[in-house]
């Protein structure tokens, strides 16, 4: 279960890194550290892991082990920070790659 929502995460994560410049358009916006800012004070997340994207996008995962609350944000090459996907009992995983095609 728990790998499964990392994966639905990281799908969603990259279809929003693949729309490019359609990215920052109907989203909750703004520059980048004011966003990391908002997600410290108000959810006590914190940045778990990162990714390169699309057209230089940084796609970033927020969580506060404490809460439990997550955010997936891009921050495009312009600064701008939006937020894409936010939800509840994050879990951080440290599992062993797997040989074969379930990786």
């Amino acid at each position: 279960m728990k790998k499964t929502v990392l994966k639905v995460a990281y799908g969603m994560s990259l279809a929003i890194l693949l729309a490019g410049a359609a990215t920052a358009q109907g989203r909750a916006c703004g520059p980048r550290d004011a966003v990391v800012e908002r997600l410290a004070s108000k959810y006590g997340e914190s940045r778990q892991s990162m990714g390169l994207g699309a057209n230089n996008a940084v796609m970033e995962v927020f969580a506060s082990s404490e809460t439990g609350t997550w955010t997936i944000t891009v921050t495009m090459p312009d600064g701008m920070m939006c937020l894409v996907a936010s939800g509840q009992a994050y879990e951080a995983l440290a599992e062993a790659l797997r040989k074969g095609n379930d990786a």
